[in-house]
């Protein structure tokens, strides 16, 4: 590529990237604004506080919000991982008729929107008395049709004659499956795992629905309720409890993101 046309799509990338994080940039910095430079609209603080944060933590239960959204997204996280790998490890592995038809009608679900499930979802737990639980909030997402795609891909990958040279060794399934197809796939189940978790934390419109008790309820419901509950004025506290809730997420994209990169381009090339 030409170096103009190099310094031109760089340019170009710069003021996108610009426009797409200044929002988070202009919350980042009013969680650190006194409340008199807000209101005058400042856009630099001229100082810089940490009361924000402070009320956050104050005026509601955010340490315990928090607390129910991390385990919330980590048994979301490891329900998906342990369903979607054995269902793709069976897709793959294990003959059997109508495997590809109900591999492709398994596959269909997608398209379905979670919208269209939530009554159906929330009479079965409501039924099975899950309602304001943990267990309620994350088992109607451990079946995913995409990260058994995803995982069935990468599986593919793994010779046949290697599962029948296993077999002739008196190699089962599941010492297979834990010994040899897992940590091939390592890459693929930290895409899947990491999906999850940001799925899961970001929900906002389940928990709300399943949830009627505070002590169980997710930083994103705790974060709305912060919101209805202060005043104009007082933007500050709104900003800082968005960074906090926003954080964690953040961190685990950060660490993540080779291996969600590389994850995600191996899947659609396979």
């Amino acid at each position: 590529m030409p170096f103009y046309k190099k310094v031109v799509l760089y340019l170009l990338l710069s003021v996108s990237a610009f426009f797409i994080f200044a929002p988070a940039i202009m919350a980042l910095l009013m969680s650190f604004m006194p409340g008199e430079q807000i209101l005058t609209g400042t856009i630099i603080p001229k100082s810089f506080t940490l009361e924000h944060y402070r009320q956050a933590f104050e005026r509601f239960p955010l340490l315990s919000y928090l607390t129910n959204s991390l385990l919330v997204s980590l048994l979301i996280m490891a329900g998906q991982l342990l369903l979607s790998s054995l269902a793709a490890y069976a897709f793959v592995f294990l003959e059997f008729k109508g495997r590809d038809a109900l591999f492709f009608l398994f596959i269909a679900t997608m398209m379905i929107p979670f919208e269209a499930s939530i009554i159906p979802n929330f009479q079965t737990i409501r039924d099975l008395n899950f309602l304001n639980t943990y267990t309620g909030l994350s088992l109607p997402f451990f079946a995913m049709a995409f990260g058994t795609f995803l995982l069935r891909q990468n599986f593919k990958q793994i010779p046949k004659e290697l599962k029948e040279a296993s077999e002739i060794a008196g190699m089962g399934d599941l010492k297979f499956y834990l010994t040899v197809v897992l940590p091939v796939a390592k890459t693929s189940l930290v895409t899947l795992g990491v999906y999850g978790f940001l799925s899961a934390w970001n929900m906002y419109l389940w928990p709300l629905l399943a949830t009627t008790d505070d002590s169980v309820r997710t930083v994103q419901i705790g974060l709305k309720q912060l919101q209805s509950q202060e005043q104009l004025n007082e933007w500050g506290v709104i900003m800082a409890g968005g960074i906090i809730v926003v954080l964690p997420t953040l961190i685990l994209l950060f660490l993540g993101q080779k291996k969600l990169q590389k994850g995600l381009t191996e899947g659609a090339l396979k």
